[in-house]
C-alpha cells in the first residue's frame, strides 16, 4: 500500500535522503507539505548547517603535528553527521564517498582525506561533469589509484580502468584498448607543490593537483570517435556525454535511495531527466523524490540500513547531536579534546563493529550494500547498540571509550511507567513494530524495571527495550 499523507511521505523521505526521521525533523520538514520538504532538503545551502567546527581545533595527540590524525578526522565527520541541519548534504557525501571509494588504509594522509571529504560535500548535488573533473584532480584519489606514476612511455592503467568501470559507464561498457588510451590521456596528472617537477614518492600532504608537462604523453590518441592529442578532460567529457553514464549513475542512486533492481524503463526515464538537465545531480534527486515509485509499497521500508543509517539516526533521535552542539558552543574557540568526542567515538566503534568504517572502504568498489549488511555477527552488534546507548556506565569510565554513553531517557517519558517508556521508544526511534512486538517490549520493560520506572532504573529498562527493538527484522529497513 502506497504512502498517503504528507507526514508519512515526509518521514519516508527523511529516512532515505536524510539522517533518520526524528520526531522534530518530521515536524519541521512536513510543515507545508511533502513538496516543501523536498525543497528544504535539496536547497540546503539556504539552511545554516549548525556545524562551525574548524578541523584544526581538534588536538593531535602528537604536539609536534598541527593537523589532526586520521581518527580525529573521522571523529570530525561523525560529529558533523550528528549535528548537521543539512542532512541531505551529509547523506550525499556518504554516497559519493562510497562511489569514489578512497581508503585511508593506503592514503595515510589526514589533510588529503579531509580535503577530499570537503570536495565530496561541496559538489554532492552539483554538476556531475565538474564533480568528476575535480575528483580526478584530487590528490587523495591520484595517490589511491597510483596516477602520480602514470607517465609517458609507461602508462599506469589503474585510474583509467576505475574511471570507466566504477565512476561512469560501468563494467562491460569499455574495452581494454580504451583503458590503455585513457591512461595515456591522464599521464602527468599528479600532485605536489605548485611548480615542482619531482614525481612525489610520499603521501599527499599540503600538495595540490599538478599537471607535470614533462610526464605528459603528447602523442596522438583515439577515444570514443575522436583522435588527437587528447587529455584527461577530453576523456571525462566523452564519458559524461555517453548515455550509459547517466544510466549507470541513475541505477546506483536508485538502488541506494529507492529499491534494488529497478525496472529498465524506470532507469531510462530518470536517466533521460539526468541527461536533459546537463547531468545535474540535484535535478535527478528531485525527480526521484517527486516520483510515484519512490512512495510506492515496493519502496517503503525496503532498503537495508547501512551501519551509519542504523547508528547515527538513533543518536539524533535522542537529541545527542543537539547536546553535542551545545557542549561545543560552550567551549568557544578552545581546542577540542578527546573528552568532548564521546558520541563520535561511540558512533565510530559501533559502525565499525557493524561492518562500515568511514574513510576505510574495503576496496575500490566501496561497500557491498543491501542484505550484505546483515550477518549473524553484525546483528549481534546491532542488538548490542542498545546497551551502548543506555546501559548505566561503570563509575569512572569515560563516555564513548568502550563504555555506554548512558544517555538519560527518563525525562523524555511522559507516562512514567515501564510500559510508557517502551511506547515512547517505539515512537522516538520511528520503529515499525507489530502489535505483538510492542507487547513483548512492554512486558520486557516491566520485568526489567522490578520496582517501577525511576531515573536510576530507566537506563537498564531502555537498554532492554532497545535490544528487542534493534533485533527485529523490521527495524533493519529504512
Amino acid at each position: 500500500m502506497a504512502l498517503k499523507t504528507d507526514r508519512e511521505k515526509t518521514a519516508h523521505l527523511l529516512r532515505r535522503f536524510g539522517l533518520g526521521a526524528s520526531e522534530a525533523e518530521v515536524d519541521h520538514y512536513s510543515e507545508g507539505g511533502v513538496n516543501r520538504a523536498i525543497d528544504r532538503l535539496l536547497d540546503f545551502e539556504k539552511t545554516d548547517e549548525g556545524f562551525e567546527v574548524d578541523i584544526l581545533r581538534f588536538q593531535n595527540p602528537n604536539p609536534n603535528v598541527r593537523f589532526p590524525n586520521l581518527p580525529l578526522v573521522e571523529a570530525w565527520w561523525l560529529m558533523r553527521l550528528l549535528i548537521t541541519q543539512r542532512p541531505l548534504q551529509e547523506k550525499m557525501a556518504i554516497f559519493w564517498h562510497d562511489h569514489f571509494a578512497t581508503s585511508a588504509a593506503k592514503v595515510n594522509s589526514p589533510p588529503a582525506i579531509y580535503r577530499q571529504n570537503e570536495t565530496l560535500r561541496r559538489h554532492c548535488v552539483g554538476d556531475f561533469r565538474t564533480f568528476l573533473i575535480e575528483m580526478s584532480k584530487d590528490p587523495a584519489m591520484i595517490y589511491w589509484l597510483d596516477n602520480q606514476t602514470n607517465v609517458q612511455g609507461k602508462p599506469n592503467e589503474n585510474f583509467a580502468r576505475e574511471l570507466m568501470e566504477l565512476f561512469t559507464v560501468g563494467i562491460g561498457n569499455y574495452t581494454e584498448e580504451e583503458v590503455y588510451e585513457v591512461a595515456r590521456c591522464f599521464t602527468g596528472w599528479s600532485f605536489g607543490q605548485p611548480g615542482s617537477r619531482r614525481v612525489p614518492d610520499r603521501q599527499p600532504l599540503a600538495e595540490v593537483f599538478v599537471l607535470r608537462l614533462a610526464d605528459k604523453d603528447n602523442g596522438e590518441k583515439t577515444f570514443r570517435g575522436k583522435t588527437g592529442n587528447l587529455g584527461g578532460e577530453d576523456v571525462i567529457n566523452a564519458l559524461c556525454d555517453d548515455p550509459q553514464t547517466s544510466r549507470y549513475l541513475t541505477t546506483k542512486l536508485w538502488e541506494f535511495f529507492v529499491y534494488e533492481k529497478p525496472e529498465k524503463d524506470v532507469v531510462e526515464r530518470f536517466a533521460k531527466t539526468f541527461r536533459d538537465s546537463g547531468l545535474s545531480i540535484k535535478a535527478l534527486l528531485r525527480a526521484i523524490m517527486e516520483s510515484e515509485e519512490f512512495y510506492s509499497s515496493r519502496a517503503e521500508r525496503k532498503v537495508v540500513k547501512s551501519p551509519v543509517d542504523f547508528v547515527v539516526p538513533t543518536l539524533r533521535q535522542l537529541g545527542a547531536g543537539a547536546d553535542l552542539h551545545r557542549n561545543l558552543a560552550a567551549l568557544g574557540d578552545e581546542p577540542i579534546g578527546r573528552g568532548q568526542l564521546g558520541p563520535a567515538f561511540a558512533t565510530q566503534r559501533a559502525c565499525q563493529n557493524m561492518g562500515m568504517r568511514l574513510f576505510y572502504p574495503p576496496d575500490v568498489a566501496g561497500w557491498e550494500h543491501g542484505r550484505a549488511w546483515i550477518t549473524s555477527a553484525t546483528m549481534v552488534q546491532r542488538i548490542a547498540w542498545g546497551d551502548a546507548l543506555f546501559a548505566p556506565r561503570r563509575p569512572g569510565a569515560p563516555a564513548g571509550r568502550g563504555q555506554s554513553l548512558a544517555i538519560p531517557i527518563f525525562d523524555v517519558v511522559e507516562e512514567r511507567t515501564p510500559e510508557g517508556l517502551a511506547d515512547r521508544m517505539v515512537s522516538l526511534f520511528d520503529a515499525p513494530v507489530t502489535d505483538a512486538q510492542r507487547e513483548q517490549m512492554r512486558d520486557a520493560a516491566k520485568s526489567a524495571a522490578l520496582f517501577g520506572l525511576t531515573p536510576r532504573s530507566a537506563g537498564d529498562v531502555a537498554a532492554t527495550v532497545a535490544r528487542l527493538m534493534f533485533g527485529t527484522p523490521e527495524f533493519q529497513f529504512a
